[in-house]
């Protein structure tokens, strides 16, 4: 997986926010040397955010988001600005833009109070230093020039020091593998299935047990068995596509480590203990209550789509209750989760760790118990406790 193939959600996301015509594009095509953003004098040329996944140096891999102006006007102005600040819920290093020849207004420090809320790593970029005199910059401050280039490398440099260390340190599931350990991955084949190809936690799996030393046997659910005899040696570790989660479970030893895809994403995303909890709120559900199903992607729906068919089957079979359920998918998720007594979210394998955990602290503040999907069908069929096993848990 080159840096032209890393998955959007596994590069660090760098937002861009400012007032209109500070040099929030001006500073994006500095820093990339690239003519990505569109420059003009009139105001509001931007007016929805716009990611560009691209390589940065020295950060390498990252997705910048040019962002509407914090200052726009009128009742569209102010649906523009409240999608600028939708973007800090997946950003992980702000870069506030400030016009240096008018200084910082009420817009600017607005966005900065939200970005200290949220924890997030920013610097204060001070553009136009070309029509200023040269003053001292305080902290998380940068003078530049979008125009003359005028600390530019400098900037860059600033901004790879805020990557949070542990980022780079996470692990699938390589953490849990030894060198030349034997890991199973079950991989239905279905019309459900992309086309050639397999999907992006699968692939993201396989290169992590290859980064550990370790090896990896691919195989469908219907050749399970016989995988398993020709092996030779006991698997350290069996990993499954949730949705065939219960026959896989009958089908390897109960000596042999076993879990999902979706689970692993969970434990990678850093939010697998809240999401185990949430399953459990599955029995406290009653007639008439609503079930939230969300995913963070949206793709073409089959007949037998686990989001919009199997997991409202298997839930209301689990509870027995008669349930309503609402779906969303994409980047969009609901500011008011009162009409909801469970979420249910996919792995999130294209959101990034700070959007998984923006979601998880809107359900917890609201009080709406979350789970994922393979946590959610690994509770349903009586496998939760095995499935965690391998982590300790």
């Amino acid at each position: 997986m080159g840096l032209n193939n890393t998955p959007m959600a596994e590069r660090i996301h760098i937002g861009i926010f400012g007032r209109r015509n500070a040099g929030k594009s001006s500073i994006i095509n500095a820093m990339t040397g690239q003519n990505l953003a569109i420059v003009s004098d009139v105001a509001g040329t931007t007016t929805d955010p716009v990611l560009k996944a691209m390589e940065l140096l020295p950060l390498g891999p990252v997705v910048i988001i040019d962002t509407p102006g914090l200052d726009d006007e009128g009742e569209l102005g102010k649906l523009r600005v409240q999608k600028a600040y939708q973007v800090l819920n997946k950003t992980d290093i702000a870069v506030v833009v400030i016009d240096g020849s008018v200084g910082r207004t009420a817009a600017d420090a607005a966005i900065l109070e939200r970005i200290r809320e949220k924890n997030i790593p920013f610097i204060i970029v001070k553009n136009k230093s070309d029509l200023q005199a040269a003053e001292q910059d305080k902290e998380n401050e940068i003078s530049v020039s979008a125009k003359t280039g005028q600390n530019i490398y400098e900037l860059k440099e600033r901004i790879a020091a805020l990557v949070p260390r542990e980022d780079m340190t996470r692990k699938i599931v390589g953490d849990l593998l030894e060198p030349n350990d034997l890991a199973v991955l079950v991989v239905p084949i279905d019309s459900a299935a992309p086309k050639g190809r397999l999907i992006l936690p699968q692939q993201q799996t396989i290169r992590d047990i290859l980064e550990a030393g370790a090896v990896s046997v691919v195989t469908r659910d219907h050749e399970l068995q016989e995988a398993l005899h020709s092996l030779g040696r006991k698997p350290k570790l069996v990993i499954t596509d949730s949705q065939i989660f219960g026959r896989v479970s009958k089908e390897v030893p109960t000596d042999i480590p076993l879990t999902s895809f979706s689970i692993l994403m969970a434990r990678y995303k850093g939010d697998l203990e809240p999401n185990v909890k949430g399953a459990r709120a599955l029995e406290q559900l009653q007639d008439g209550d609503t079930v939230l199903i969300s995913e963070g992607c949206t793709h073409h729906r089959q007949c037998e789509d686990i989001g919009t068919v199997k997991l409202p089957r298997w839930i209301r079979e689990h509870t027995g209750k008669d349930l309503h359920f609402v779906f969303t998918s994409g980047t969009e998720f609901p500011l008011d989760l009162s009409p909801y007594q469970l979420i249910v979210h996919c792995g999130g394998c294209m959101l990034n760790e700070r959007e998984m955990k923006y979601r998880l602290k809107c359900a917890e503040d609201q009080g709406v118990p979350m789970t994922n999907y393979g946590i959610c069908i690994a509770y349903i069929n009586g496998i939760l406790e095995r499935s965690l096993a391998p982590f300790g848990i």
